[in-house]
């Protein structure tokens, strides 16, 4: 992309929009991030910041000036204000890689056919879990090296946040990958158990699964504010990732050039994590 072209980066201060921030001035574009607090933010060298709220469609007009390509993270559970914000899109910008995911949730299904139907060039990311997820079990393996969740046996192949992030910077500015959605993973398909059990081996301290009631999961999660919807849509996937375990891609590789990274990896690198008193 020549340097006179403008990338707006949205979630630009969650897991994966950080990454991408990181790496799109390195490839030669002009970045731009949206925040509703820029006093707040660290923005990388070279990073322009935009102040902008997605449930505000205005602010993020504004923020599109220039703008050629936009990584758009929708981060509520709902679609309420998706389509203006997709249309103020479309009328500013000419590409849109968007994070879905690889259950394309109702309300990504909604956001993905819109984006269809905008006359934008469009990529869809859809990733599997996060290998950030296994982040939810720190206090428990730090505290005493047990994890007590239900469906240990749910197996998928985690993927690192940095990989999400280099299939983002090369489709947003790259040729090749448009009107494509691509299922982004990990090397390996582990279970939830064997994750919690590669913790312990990296860490070098005891940890192990063990299987409580899906109920008992349900009370904690509504205990700790989460919208019931969420709660039952993690505990379906959960079910169903038993039944239907999801096979690793080599789409990270195909699209980057290098290999995923693991989930060994992925714990090295935080092990901190679940270890810090």
């Amino acid at each position: 992309m020549p340097q006179q072209h403008g990338v707006l980066v949205t979630g630009a201060t969650g897991t994966v929009g950080r990454e991408v921030l990181s790496l799109l001035p390195a490839a030669g574009a002009r970045v731009r991030m949206l925040t509703r607090d820029p006093a707040a933010a660290r923005p990388p060298a070279g990073v322009d910041v935009a102040q902008g709220d997605l449930r505000d469609p205005r602010s993020v007009r504004a923020a599109l000036r220039g703008v050629r390509a936009v990584f758009l993270v929708w981060p509520f559970a709902t679609a309420e204000g998706l389509p203006a914000v997709i249309e103020a899109i479309a009328g500013n910008a000419r590409r849109v890689v968007y994070l879905s995911s690889a259950a394309v949730r109702d309300h990504e299904r909604l956001a993905e056919r819109l984006i269809e139907r905008s006359g934008l060039e469009w990529t869809f990311l859809r990733p599997h879990a996060f290998a950030a997820n296994a982040l939810r079990w720190a206090e428990q393996i730090r505290a005493e090296g047990v994890v007590r969740e239900p469906y240990g046996a749910a197996a998928m192949p985690p993927i690192h946040e940095r990989d999400i992030a280099a299939v983002a910077a090369r489709t947003l500015i790259g040729d090749g990958y448009l009107g494509a959605a691509y299922e982004l993973t990990g090397p390996e398909s582990l279970t939830q158990a064997e994750q919690v059990r590669v913790i312990g081996e990296v860490t070098g301290r005891p940890a192990r699964w063990e299987e409580t009631p899906p109920e008992t999961a349900r009370r904690r999660m509504l205990d700790r504010g989460w919208p019931p919807a969420v709660v039952e849509d993690v505990l379906r996937a959960q079910a169903r990732l038993v039944a239907e375990p999801r096979a690793a891609t080599s789409a990270v590789e195909e699209i980057t050039g290098t290999p995923a990274r693991s989930f060994r990896s992925w714990t090295a690198e935080h092990a901190r994590a679940f270890t810090a008193p």
